[in-house]
């Protein structure tokens, strides 16, 4: 079945739940993408599995896309081992109340990507008995992968900035910016930055206040090799058979 064939039979099986099929990727990448509310989401992994057209007896993955204000996107992706042709089933969940119906007595398997996604994004999974930690210790608080969570090591260690334009690779200076997962000054605990550093477009932000000009080591130019500090020079060697006995003289 080509992709639009199979979202088309899966538009018949959910109805009247009004599916919405689609094709993502392109050439032999393409795969049938069918949105479903969150409400059918279980009866649409079941009929995936029990068409005979369909025939999706593999679980590959499941996992999900934090859409902030819009909610969650939940997907999954079935493949037909028999048929060599895959789905993509998603729905989405709001944000203040992320949950959707486990698959687990579906596909087996479902099972640590529930629990993943559940960890990661903080989603809820109706159903499931076991949505216990699985990747992160059990004290951990917060949800990894939801676009609001603080990403604390980029706040403690100075991200380097992005060139200017017109700058080379090879030299120069960078211009202090705020790294993704890193919120603005005030918003989040203690936010260290190069010294006298601020972002594009905001105020000087934490740190060691920087030292005045004056007080800094000049910078050698891009390539230059810095000077050599002078040494006294060595004695030079005796001349002569009276000048070695005068010196080893001194030196007994």
């Amino acid at each position: 079945m080509t992709p639009e064939e199979v979202g088309s039979r899966m538009a018949e099986l959910l109805a009247p739940a009004e599916p919405t099929p689609s094709v993502s990727g392109g050439g032999r990448h393409a795969r049938a993408t069918v949105d479903v509310p969150a409400a059918s989401w279980r009866d649409a992994v079941r009929a995936a599995r029990d068409d005979a057209e369909l025939n999706c007896d593999f679980f590959d993955w499941l996992s999900a896309v934090d859409e902030l204000a819009d909610g969650f996107d939940v997907v999954a992706h079935l493949w037909s081992t028999r048929r060599r042709h895959g789905l993509l089933l998603r729905t989405r969940v709001p944000r203040e109340a992320s949950t959707v119906a486990s698959v687990v007595d579906l596909y087996p398997g479902a099972d640590w990507h529930e629990r993943e996604t559940h960890e990661m994004f903080g989603i809820d999974f109706a159903g499931h008995a076991g949505l216990r930690p699985l990747l992160l210790p059990p004290e951990f608080e917060g949800h990894p992968l939801r676009k609001e969570f603080v990403l604390a090591s980029r706040v403690a260690k100075p991200w380097p900035g992005a060139k200017e334009p017109g700058e080379s690779e090879a030299g120069g200076g960078r211009r202090p910016i705020r790294p993704p997962g890193v919120p603005a000054p005030g918003e989040w605990g203690t936010t260290p930055t190069p010294a006298g550093a601020g972002g594009a477009g905001e105020r000087p932000r934490g740190g060691t206040p920087a030292r005045p000009a004056g007080d800094r080591p000049a910078r050698p130019a891009p390539g230059a090799r810095p000077g050599r500090t002078d040494r006294p020079a060595r004695p030079a060697p005796p001349t002569d058979a009276a000048d070695r006995t005068e010196a080893d003289g001194d030196g007994s």
